[in-house]
């Protein structure tokens, strides 16, 4: 069956599906959307939902449906968001959900791979390096078409906290979280810039009371999402522009360099293990591991976040 690229399959219609099918609705670069769900009347009400957005004349084009894994045979693109998120007053880890969420993975690709090798595969669902891994590396699936969302959300709540701290738009700050979309996750601060402003430099460069604290702000990155859990019961936004992000890049073939979970094959002297380090982005999925500059303690930090991802994967393998 001819793959048709602009068709994208989303499974999970809870929340942070829902979220992701009205973003990818906003950016109207698809001609369809189908949404796979165990309970198939909240796949189908959330479908007939979002087919009422697309009569407005500067709205969507796509055809959204609920639907079944047989329509992942000629899809683009296939985001996967089923499974149990950390909920308001549990352990902020997301390594808890490893177990269960694994096991779920593994049903959906069993499911998947009866139909397609060719889609790329988007993983959402937390552990999210774990998932990544699981997709991927459990069922031999094309490894430059399994990314997992990673730390793409955590470095945009830095960029964000940098931005408003320089009182300027978010898009001219640049760096990266790298790592485990989690506890691990670490900020190679030399590649952290405003303006080709670097950061040790910035309170200088926008007249600021004082030079920004490292230490605080990657927290407050790390801390983020919990934080909107324990306030609104679970996040939705910022994970789906996330994924809307990840979906244009593919369909636009933008070469873009965002930092994206993939199983590693040897970047940064890592392999057997998924996390997040900067990646091209195009239309075949990610396309290369940029190995960027790393401080021998931020290598460190690289390589106790894989040993640690390493150690949850030997605790769920199959």
């Amino acid at each position: 069956m001819e793959k048709n690229p602009n068709k994208a399959i989303i499974v999970g219609a809870g929340m942070v599906g829902a979220a992701v099918l009205g973003a990818l609705l906003g950016d109207n670069l698809l001609s369809e959307i189908v949404l796979i769900d165990q309970n198939r009347d909240r796949a189908a009400g959330e479908a007939l939902d979002a087919s009422h957005t697309t009569a407005f004349a500067y709205s969507a084009r796509a055809q959204v449906r609920a639907g079944d894994y047989a329509d992942c045979a000629d899809a683009g693109i296939v985001v996967m968001t089923a499974g149990p998120s950390i909920k308001p007053g549990e352990t902020p880890d997301r390594l808890k959900l490893a177990g269960q969420n694994t096991q779920i993975t593994r049903q959906v690709m069993a499911q998947i791979t009866r139909y397609t090798r060719e889609a790329i595969l988007i993983a959402v669902t937390n552990p999210v390096d774990i998932v990544t891994f699981c997709a991927q590396a459990e069922f031999d699936y094309p490894r430059e078409r399994v990314i997992g969302t990673g730390t793409l959300l955590d470095t945009a709540r830095l960029r964000q906290m940098i931005a408003a701290s320089c009182h300027v738009d978010g898009k001219n700050v640049h760096g990266y979280v790298l790592g485990e979309h989690g506890g691990g996750a670490f900020v190679p601060w030399g590649l952290v810039d405003v303006a080709g402003v670097p950061v040790d430099k910035l309170h200088t460069a926008f007249d600021l009371p004082a030079p920004l604290n490292r230490e605080e702000l990657l927290e407050k990155t790390k801390a983020a999402g919990f934080e909107i859990i324990t306030r609104k019961g679970y996040t939705s936004a910022g994970i789906a522009a996330s994924v809307a992000r990840v979906v244009k890049g593919i369909l636009l073939d933008e070469r873009c360099i965002l930092p994206l979970s993939t199983v590693q094959n040897g970047a940064c002297g890592l392999s057997g293990v998924a996390l997040s380090l900067p990646s091209i982005l195009g239309k075949n999925g990610v396309e290369q591991v940029i190995e960027v500059p790393l401080q021998p303690e931020e290598q460190d930090q690289l390589e106790r976040c894989a040993a640690h991802l390493k150690a949850t994967l030997g605790q769920v393998e199959a």
